[in-house]
Order: C-alpha cells, then structure tokens, then sequence
C-alpha cells in the first residue's frame, strides 16, 4: 500500500478559513472533494517550508506558519496518507488557484457545509470545536 506524508495549511484572514475544491479525479473519493491547500513534502524540506512552497505554487499566496494543529492518519482505498496540518495567516487574501476549481473562505459554523475530502474531515471537525 502507497503511503504518502503532507501538509495541510488552515489559512485564517479575518476568521474566515480558506477551503478549496479538487478538481474531477478519477478516484471517486477525492473527486471534487473540498480540503485545506498543500501537498507532499520534498526530501530535506521541513514541514514548515514545504506548506510554505506548497501555498505559494498552488495559490500564489504568501503566508506565516503560526503553529501546528492536528495530524491525521487516513485509509483510503488506494493509498495511506499522514497529513500535518497548520495554523497559518495572510496578510492579503487575494489569491490565484493553479491546481483546484474552487475556494471558498468560510466562518468556522459553516465548514461541515462543504463536501469533504475525507482525511480532512477530523481537521474540520477540530476547528468548529475551538
């Protein structure tokens, strides 16, 4: 079984949390599916810089690394995933998307409105309860 080991940037402006939409996938289980931005760590990178890179590539978006929140280990059906996720702020919210089709920047109340890809739930979940 694949494994694989991500960061996850929960990006606050204002309490308004950044999510974004995956594009169509042919893995039904990720297809479109709503997450918090980032991707896979490069060899001698550390978590912080590579959700920094990450941002910046797939959002064009500056951001500061505030603290580390949940890290969750998921199944899916093809591959494990170990995601670290992270507090972090932008000073402009402006932002342009290069590999989803949407975002959304949502209150904390509104989060489990979206369609989850299922390893960011337990994040999600995490934020309404703080």
């Amino acid at each position: 079984m694949k494994r694989i080991e991500v960061v996850a940037a929960i990006i606050i402006f204002n309490d308004d949390i950044l999510c974004v939409q995956r594009g169509e996938s042919k893995l039904d289980y990720i297809s479109k599916k709503y997450e918090f931005p980032g991707g896979k760590l490069e060899p001698g990178e550390t978590k912080q810089e590579a959700i920094k890179r990450e941002i910046l590539e797939e959002l064009k978006m500056e951001i500061e690394v505030k603290e580390e929140f949940l890290t969750v280990n998921h199944q899916y059906p093809d591959f494990h995933i170990t995601m670290h996720s992270f507090i972090c702020s932008c000073e402009i919210p402006s932002l342009t998307l290069t590999e989803h089709i949407a975002y959304k920047w949502l209150k904390k109340t509104e989060l489990d409105e979206l369609d989850w890809a299922a390893a960011d739930v337990p994040i999600m979940k995490k934020l309404k309860l703080n």
